[in-house]
């Protein structure tokens, strides 16, 4: 479906896209950071807590981030066996009630639970539990917030698109 551009969603689409092509960097450092760790552990006998923790910080936010790019992209998943037979006007219908009723609250949900979670573990400057893990945990739960602020501004962005295309002027 083919879904009109509004002023809005030109910018917001643009903001994600360039954060998405950021982020799409992450993964190949991922798997360096993987394959090092492997060796490591492996090769040398050499396990190290800092490779884990930064291993599951980047793949957090590769995954956080992809969320919202991937709907900005219309690149998510859907159940097209049924979705195909229907007309491009009742497609929209569905999407819309979907970001209204399913994805908006859900998400505004987590960012409304997650704020304080964030704050109160940059206030007790929480680390890691780990002996010799990564310091700053706040940094890295504060990127649940930012995905999840990128998610409802790319519903917001498919929003408005959606809009335009079932109430043209």
């Amino acid at each position: 479906m083919d879904l009109p551009h509004t002023r809005v969603s030109r910018t917001l689409d643009k903001l994600i896209e360039r954060i998405g092509e950021m982020t799409a960097w992450l993964w190949p450092i991922l798997l360096f950071v993987i394959v090092l760790n492997v060796t490591m552990r492996y090769a040398f006998d050499q396990g190290r807590i800092e490779f884990e923790e930064i291993q599951w910080h980047l793949y957090s936010i590769g995954f956080l981030v992809a969320l919202s790019h991937g709907l900005q992209a219309d690149a998510h998943i859907r159940v097209d066996v049924v979705r195909g037979r229907l007309s491009p006007r009742i497609q929209a219908w569905i999407e819309l009630y979907g970001l209204l009723l399913l994805v908006v609250p859900f998400v505004s949900l987590i960012i409304i639970y997650a704020t304080p979670f964030v704050l109160n573990s940059f206030i007790a400057g929480e680390v890691s539990s780990s002996p010799g893990g990564l310091p700053h945990r706040w940094l890295i739960k504060s990127i649940l917030l930012i995905g999840f602020a990128l998610l409802l501004l790319a519903a917001l962005s498919r929003l408005t698109r959606i809009w335009v295309f079932l109430f043209p002027k």
